[in-house]
């Protein structure tokens, strides 16, 4: 079976290998580790909690990481993009987009980029409203 077309319902990054097998697991595996220390109270169990806390933390802050730099890449490409395919009057508008609407417009085909563009500067469009808007979805298939 062949995946699914990007579109504004299905654009969304779901990895198994990462939402279950690290975030979820070790999610678990610290209410495992609480409920063990109220039957077996012992500073050894204490400290296991805590390392079971810092895996969570760490496994978040990873993924938060990872997305914060998709967004810096993003803001630079978008940028780019905008810079060669906008007319004279929206490309010296390019620095007014939020880094939030350049991930929104990066989903925006070529046909329909500078309207998109336009409605965001008037109308002050979050990069949800943004996508909900687009008619000819661009995929991104390497985000993280």
């Amino acid at each position: 079976m062949s995946p699914q077309a990007q579109s504004y319902a299905h654009h969304r990054r779901w990895d198994p290998l990462y939402h279950i097998g690290v975030f979820l697991l070790s999610a678990v595996n610290f209410f495992v580790m609480v409920a063990a220390l109220f039957r077996h109270p012992s500073l050894g169990m204490a400290w296991v909690c805590v390392l079971s806390a810092a895996l969570v933390l760490f496994t978040g802050k990873v993924r938060a990481y990872a997305l914060h730099n998709q967004n810096r890449l993003i803001r630079l490409e978008e940028r780019l993009r905008l810079q060669a395919m906008l007319p004279d009057g929206l490309r010296s508008r390019i620095l007014e987009l939020s880094e939030g609407q350049l991930v929104g417009l990066r989903f925006a085909s070529d046909a329909e980029l500078a309207d998109r563009v336009r409605e965001t500067l008037d109308e002050k469009l979050s990069g949800e409203q943004i996508k909900k808007r687009i008619q000819v979805w661009r995929p991104d298939e390497y985000r993280v």
